[in-house]
């Protein structure tokens, strides 16, 4: 079965250009030109990938984005932009995309993405569903989290990371594997997103916790564990 592809974009040229090549690598292409309409596709029907366009009329990309997590929608999404800086990446990833496009951009680079992110939505192996440290627990086919008897709610890209955190328990996993495993770069996009996810899910699972989890190592990178 083909898989689909919602492409939410405004422009014309680039709308078309996209399409074309999805369409040519074989995928089904569901289109729309403003975000009210990409979202209701979004909602209503099953997507392997997302392709949104950040500056659009009637609902802007982000807003999208929002109402998508919102509404339990865990559909990878990459968001496409001419808005480039630090700040502009860093605002789009936290936000609960999956990846980050700058435009201009190559059609090549485009479909690597979109299939590295198809490709890790249905790498898990069916013996691996639970997850554990301590009295951490993830189940990924409930998609829930809890640490004791309380129940941890996690953003998309917080439940990734924490994932592959968990696959790698008292081990030392640096920036570059973080980034690659949980965001796909194989280059460093010059901004403090990993820092900021690890802060704000180190919040969410060892706050008012007995013994904290999630670690520092300095100079090193970071670990999910007791204590040593």
């Amino acid at each position: 079965m083909a898989q689909k592809i919602l492409l939410v974009e405004d422009d014309p040229a680039t709308a078309e250009f996209v399409a074309n090549g999805l369409a040519e690598e074989g995928f089904v292409v569901d289109r729309a030109d403003n975000g009210r309409d990409g979202l209701f596709l979004a909602t209503d029907s099953g997507y392997q990938c997302i392709v949104l366009d950040r500056m659009l009329p009637g609902l802007d990309g982000m807003a999208v984005l929002a109402a998508l997590r919102g509404a339990g929608v865990e559909t990878p999404v990459i968001i496409l932009s001419a808005l480039g800086s630090p700040d502009d990446r860093i605002k789009g990833l936290t936000s609960g995309c999956d990846d980050y496009l700058v435009k201009p951009f190559t059609f090549a680079e485009l479909l690597a993405r979109i299939r590295l992110l198809i490709r890790r939505g249905s790498a898990v192996p069916a013996a691996q569903t639970v997850l554990r440290c301590e009295d951490l627990e993830m189940d990924l086919l409930a998609r829930r989290v809890r640490r004791g008897e309380r129940t941890i709610d996690l953003q998309p890209r917080e439940f990734r990371l924490l994932e592959f955190l968990l696959r790698h328990v008292d081990q030392v996993v640096t920036r570059t594997m973080l980034l690659e495993g949980v965001w796909d770069y194989h280059f460093d996009p010059g901004t403090n997103v990993v820092d900021v996810h690890l802060s704000r899910l180190r919040k969410k699972i060892d706050e008012g916790a007995g013994r904290p989890l999630l670690h520092t190592v300095r100079g090193a990178g970071y670990r999910i564990g007791p204590q040593p």
